[in-house]
């Protein structure tokens, strides 16, 4: 569909019927006072207050969202918005839709993205709960930030607009309060041009609880953030844990270190190698992780991730993960060899046990390293491999080879 006007207002609403109509009518008034061409439409999750007839009375045009959710609800709204660009609000008076103007200013400048930002427009008493405003938006927007190097200083703001065939195209998919991140996150990483206006946050009107649980949507945000970064969730910690392990290890090769009145021994050896081995499946399942995410959509191809592809291919893998189980193999069969020559009997572990750990820790990383390499080119397959369908029929191409050799 293509659009048809230059901006839609878009309210997501489950059982709103208290603030609606407020909000629709201070839309329609900033659509009269500015001259746009426009509409308001409500994005309807299935209320049971009467909700959609007040928005049908207050002149709003209101589409049906049947999959449940806040991003479930936005979705729809989208994909029904007739303007080129699309605002976006909650419909319980927190947000003041008659006050548009530096979005749409900033969207006819060129920004795909156009974030409101509380923080700077001021936010009434009572407006967010303490808890939010000082310890949940700041965290999870400085995580976002830091993880997508997104200039955006309100990740959460639910006033935003946007331009509605740009922010289409990245193919948003989850369905509750996590959206909000999703799309700040995705256009960042597409590149799209991103801009923040100030806005006002005021205490909304509805006497009944808030759609928002603090605890359940907040950890639904930073496990969104999680997941859409491998490299934070699985490489840094894997190398810090990779790095730190070979590097204590070293140091305990040789016997025990004393560091003042402490003295790290076998003990510390044990938890190098268990460093080193969670260390290496971390980054195998950054490697893992991203190129899944890459193959199904979730996050955009980076040419520096294919590069590292390229280089990390399955044979290479496989050839260092037999030289490291070969490793492990020769040193466990010195540890049997020991403990033959005394007879089976007690082994001295100051002169055997730390190559029984090498032994260990090779094997175990070779063999992680072998599943891992595997499971990451099965991932790959539907991408490089020939389809049969591709060529001429099985059939046809049997006959045509029968009667060439007869001529």
């Amino acid at each position: 569909m293509e659009p048809t006007l230059e901006l839609t207002i878009l309210m997501p609403c489950l059982n709103e019927a208290e603030t609606l109509a407020a909000c629709i009518g201070r839309a329609r008034e900033f659509l009269a006072r500015t001259g746009i061409e426009g509409e308001v439409l409500v994005a309807d999750n299935g209320s049971t207050d009467g909700s959609r007839q007040v928005a049908l009375d207050s002149g709003a045009r209101v589409v049906e969202a049947t999959r449940r959710g806040y991003g479930a609800a936005l979705a729809s709204g989208i994909a029904a918005a007739k303007g080129r660009y699309v605002i976006m609000g909650d419909a319980d008076l927190s947000y003041d839709f008659g006050r548009l103007d530096a979005f749409v200013e900033a969207l006819r400048g060129g920004a795909v993205l156009v974030m409101g930002n509380r923080f700077k427009g001021g936010i009434a008493p009572g407006a967010m709960p303490w808890l939010n405003r000082h310890v949940g938006n700041p965290l999870l927007t400085t995580i976002g930030r830091l993880f997508f190097k997104s200039p955006i200083g309100d990740f959460h703001c639910g006033l935003r607009g946007f331009e509605r065939d740009a922010i289409r195209n990245l193919n948003l998919r989850t369905t509750g309060m996590e959206f909000a991140s999703e799309m700040v996150v995705k256009a960042t990483l597409a590149g799209l041009p991103v801009a923040e206006v100030p806005t006002t946050l005021s205490p909304d009107g509805r006497t009944r609880r808030p759609h928002l649980r603090p605890f359940r949507d907040g950890w639904r945000h930073l496990r969104f953030l999680l997941l859409f970064s491998p490299r934070w969730l699985f490489l840094y910690p894997g190398i810090a844990l990779l790095t730190s392990g070979l590097a204590l290890g070293a140091a305990l090769l040789g016997g025990p270190l004393r560091i003042g009145p402490a003295v790290l021994d076998i003990h510390a050896f044990l938890v190098a190698a268990m460093a080193i081995i969670v260390g290496v499946q971390s980054i195998a399942f950054a490697l893992i992780g991203r190129r899944f995410a890459t193959r199904y959509g979730f996050i955009p191809p980076s040419d520096s991730y294919h590069r590292v592809l390229e280089a990390l291919s399955l044979e290479r893998i496989l050839l260092f993960a037999v030289v490291l189980i070969l490793i492990g193999l020769v040193t466990l069969g010195w540890g049997v060899s020991e403990w033959a020559r005394r007879g089976f009997g007690m082994l001295n572990p100051g002169s055997t046990m730390r190559a029984m750990i090498i032994a260990m820790t090779t094997l175990v990383v070779g063999i992680q390293l072998m599943m891992s390499g595997f499971m990451s080119s099965m991932i790959n397959i539907p991408l490089y491999e020939q389809r049969v369908t591709d060529g001429p029929p099985p059939d046809d191409h049997i006959e045509r080879r029968r009667h060439g050799d007869q001529q």
